[in-house]
């Protein structure tokens, strides 16, 4: 089981912060990219850094393959937050999580569900070591 740095500890408290700010003013049902951008701008107030849609290349048999696979946003080159606005989580989403973490050598990662009438059923946090 892979135990959080300080940072990361601080960083993930954070982002449930900022992500209960953002529920809370604006509710469930819009689109994932205004959730994004207001998460983000928490996240400015706060000066935490943060990167939006970070390409992330896929290496493969000594090969770099740019697809398009994106991080919807990167705290402070440390955590990887994915958003939804869904009504039914897709257990492949922990799967992907999983994938981008392994990806990007980083420990910790976010899946933030806006589409949930109470915050709390739509964060879930995985690391892996």
């Amino acid at each position: 089981m892979y135990i959080l740095t300080e940072v990361e500890e601080f960083l993930s408290k954070e982002i449930v912060d900022c992500a209960y700010k953002v529920h809370s003013k604006l509710g469930p049902g819009l689109l994932e990219k205004i959730y994004e951008a207001c998460f983000c701008h928490e996240l400015n107030k706060k000066e935490i850094p943060f990167k939006r849609q970070v390409k992330l290349p896929v290496f493969y048999d000594g090969l770099e393959f740019d697809e398009g696979l994106r991080l919807d946003v990167l705290v402070d080159d440390k955590i990887v937050c994915e958003f939804k606005a869904v009504e039914i989580v897709n257990p492949i989403w922990q799967a992907q999580i999983i994938s981008h973490l392994t990806l990007t050598k980083l420990h910790v990662g976010f899946i933030i569900n806006f589409n949930v009438a109470i915050m709390k059923n739509g964060i879930r946090r995985y690391c892996v070591e």
